[in-house]
């Protein structure tokens, strides 16, 4: 594929599906949402409305992170803080997709659609990429952005069109997009994250004492594993406990599984063999977290298993 000719021609057609209307957007900070941003930018403008909305589920100062890099760029977004309707909507919520639609629907009906209401938008861009699309079609999970593959009409429902500029390509093309736009290399090379983020992580009911848990793992996973090259390094907390020693007396904690793997496009995974040192240096590191006594390395290439845990 050229990249450059895919670029011009999504340009072009972003302008002239939208005309003279409002195209709104959600930005992440993930590689897919920042490469649909800039170019939803270069072809619109300020017919462009972009939010990045806080739902509580991001990593630590990661909403404040994502909208000064691109305020840096010349690209305006607005932080919407929605942290208590996500973390209402998801309370109780134990099973993967009841958890995946509670976000889903939070977003859309409530969060999104207030935006898109407040913006008069009639388009709305996605980063959905094809990968997004086969594992969705596929019931292997539920994709947060899929919505017409799977029968739901945006316009009917929520009504505005769903755009989709990157829904032929798979991760690899939209980081060579990404390189070509001009995005700088901590978005271009920045590892995959989830768009339901650290809800995914968590395996079990959401709280915010589970989020401060697994944000704390996450960034020492992250620290640690930076330099790896690895594809996608995460931190998972199960929902089970188990016995341990702190401070010589019993204690019934929490377990953290670490996930380290390599792929191209994510409809594959090898797992990286990790130094021992390295394993035996995040173990430290993550069993200091208050509550957690137990951490484990997962093994497990795709397939059998996802990427992430839920």
């Amino acid at each position: 594929m050229n990249y450059k000719t895919f670029i011009t021609e999504q340009v072009d057609a972003l302008r002239r599906d939208v005309g003279n209307g409002i195209a709104i957007n959600a930005l992440s900070g993930g590689v897919d949402s920042s490469v649909v941003t800039v170019l939803a930018h270069r072809a619109l403008g300020r017919q462009l409305k972009t939010i990045f909305v806080d739902n509580a589920i991001m990593r630590e100062g990661e909403p404040q992170r994502v909208v000064k890099a691109f305020r840096d760029m010349g690209i305006p977004v607005e932080l919407v803080d929605a942290r208590k309707s996500f973390l209402r909507a998801l309370k109780g919520l134990t099973d993967p997709e009841e958890k995946r639609q509670a976000i889903t629907d939070t977003f859309y009906k409530d969060v999104f659609g207030k935006a898109v209401r407040r913006s008069k938008a009639t388009f709305l861009l996605h980063g959905t990429i094809l990968t997004d699309i086969e594992e969705t079609v596929a019931g292997i999970k539920r994709q947060h952005n899929i919505l017409s593959q799977i029968g739901i009409d945006p316009q009917k429902v929520y009504g505005y069109k769903v755009l989709e500029p990157l829904a032929t390509l798979r991760k690899d093309g939209v980081r060579r997009v990404a390189a070509l736009l001009g995005l700088p290399s901590c978005i271009t090379k920045r590892i995959p994250f989830p768009g339901p983020a650290l809800a995914t992580r968590i395996v079990g009911e959401v709280t915010e004492a589970k989020l401060a848990t697994v944000r704390k793992a996450t960034a020492i996973v992250e620290e640690e594993l930076g330099n790896t090259g690895a594809f996608q390094y995460l931190a998972v907390l199960l929902n089970d406990y188990a016995t341990g020693i702190r401070n010589g007396k019993r204690e019934f904690g929490q377990i953290i599984v670490v996930r380290c793997i390599d792929s191209v496009d994510a409809r594959t995974a090898t797992v990286r063999e990790l130094p021992w040192s390295t394993l035996h240096r995040l173990t430290r590191r993550i069993t200091a977290i208050p509550g957690v006594n137990r951490c484990l390395y997962d093994l497990t290439p795709k397939p059998p298993a996802t990427v992430e845990y839920i």
